[in-house]
């Protein structure tokens, strides 16, 4: 099969001009098995034709997690990912170009090794591990099995920093200039939060909900699904984020931004089938709270300029009784839940 490798290089020493340390794209063509994956094509490269190739791998089996990188736009597992299976059009002698870069929202040290270092960072601001109170069993402390089912599969996660790379929340600080220092936690470290949060034998799980829901927490999450689809072991860390948001709402923690958000929303929505603007805003941060309405009123009025009466009256969709049996249903089935 003949493919051509688009790589996105970097080295720190590398002079363009009167530039140090210019990314570059770099193509290699290759006649690549069927059977060969993204690592198996690039650890030709290094080893025939540009020995200078910076990448990282070590299992090739899917386990480590090192070999993860960004091929034909998304992160990955390289190891995992078959040259066959890229392009669609399902043929094996067809010429297939597959891009691969670093990943994203971490520093490149060269070519395609990032600096995993704020990742971790990220994982030790949610202290991942047991904190328990009392006195400590004699022998071990056993629990249930059905009581640790639901951890099974954030367990599963092996670190590789996929869904950090394609966090769109990490994007977008990014390009608001935070050089790396993003302040959002990220999907990994926050879906290890959960597997602790979620442990019966923690003693700490209201503290640890109450810290996660201030900013750059739980509710900093968007919900655009990246992380879901790029997780190479199914951890699916937004849905991880959205159950502790639950688990955050039940045991009372509500007075931060994020709760009053949703409250906002299921009290204007529930009134009218659609969010009333004027006073979304308002309502999540406090209506008093100065601090944070008057540097927002600039755009306030602008948005009320733009919109008109659509914006400032409040007005009703389309059968709204509709969303109202909704929001009663769930209502109903909420209160029967254990």
């Amino acid at each position: 099969m003949q493919i051509t490798l688009k790589v996105r290089r970097y080295d720190p020493e590398r002079q363009d001009g009167a530039q140090t340390g210019v990314a570059y794209w770099q193509t290699y063509p290759l006649d690549a098995p069927d059977h060969f994956t993204v690592l198996d094509a690039l650890i030709q490269v290094r080893e025939e034709i540009d020995g200078s190739l910076g990448l990282r791998c070590s299992c090739r089996s899917a386990i480590c997690g090192s070999c993860a990188m960004r091929i034909n736009g998304h992160a990955g597992l390289a190891c995992k990912t078959r040259i066959s299976v890229l392009g669609g059009d399902g043929q094996a002698d067809a010429l297939r170009e597959i891009t691969v870069e670093p990943m994203a929202n971490m520093p490149v040290i060269k070519d395609l090794i990032t600096d995993m270092q704020p990742f971790w960072n990220k994982v030790r601001q949610v202290e991942p591990w047991l904190q328990t109170e009392g006195p400590l069993p004699e022998r071990e402390h056993l629990v249930p099995d059905e009581a640790m089912e639901h951890l099974v599969g954030v367990m599963n996660c092996i670190m590789c920093g996929a869904c950090v790379s394609d966090c769109t929340v990490l994007e977008a600080e990014l390009k608001n200039g935070k050089p790396y220092d993003q302040t959002f936690i990220a999907p990994a470290a926050l879906a290890k939060a959960y597997r602790f949060a979620a442990d019966p034998r923690d003693a700490k799980q209201k503290e640890r909900l109450k810290k996660l829901s201030e900013p750059t927490g739980i509710y900093d999450c968007t919900h655009c699904f990246e992380c879901v689809q790029v997780c190479p072991k199914g951890v699916a860390p937004m849905e991880r984020i959205l159950k502790m948001r639950e688990m955050a709402a039940e045991a009372g923690i509500t007075n931060n931004t994020g709760a009053r958000h949703a409250q906002a929303a299921e009290f204007t929505i529930k009134a009218s089938g659609r969010n009333y603007e004027l006073t979304f805003y308002p309502k999540s941060v406090g209506m008093f709270n100065l601090k944070e309405l008057l540097p927002a009123l600039p755009t306030g009025l602008a948005l009320i300029r733009k919109a008109g009466a659509k914006m400032v009256l409040p007005h009703k969709a389309e059968n709204v009784e509709k969303i109202q049996r909704i929001f009663k249903k769930v209502g109903k089935k909420n209160k029967r839940r254990p």
